[in-house]
């Protein structure tokens, strides 16, 4: 299952952050223990407690004394946030600089998004 090049205690948080994303793990919900989830996936606790040990300094995860670990409230809304701004800064930003250096003007770029037709070039916008 984990067997990626990134440390599985890195596969892990990344598995939960996406789990928490899609809804399937809702806010308050609790998720599995480290040692219920070093059984399920024959992993050692101590992994799974490092990931864990991550989403709670991120404030993904939360612990209650006694009870286990839980969905922070907020925490899809915070994720989303981050996955946002890493879009935009890692492909739009860069697309539209590409964009920008090959004279393809912004509105043909909203049009290709839109699924509209490619509109005839303006003098204005060559």
């Amino acid at each position: 299952m984990f067997d990626g090049p990134e440390p599985i205690y890195v596969q892990i948080a990344q598995m939960i952050r996406a789990q928490v994303l899609s809804g399937e793990l809702g806010e308050e919900e609790q998720v599995m223990s480290t040692t219920q989830f070093a059984t399920t996936f024959r992993i050692n606790p101590a992994t799974a407690q490092k990931a864990f040990g991550q989403l709670v300094d991120e404030g993904v995860l939360y612990k209650r004394r006694g009870l286990g670990m839980f969905v922070a409230v907020g925490a899809r809304e915070r994720l989303l946030e981050e996955h946002r701004t890493r879009y935009f800064d890692e492909v739009l930003r860069p697309a539209l600089l590409q964009a920008d250096l090959l004279s393809i003007p912004r509105g043909a770029i909203v049009d290709f998004v839109w699924g509209r037709p490619p509109a005839a070039p303006d003098k204005e916008d060559s």
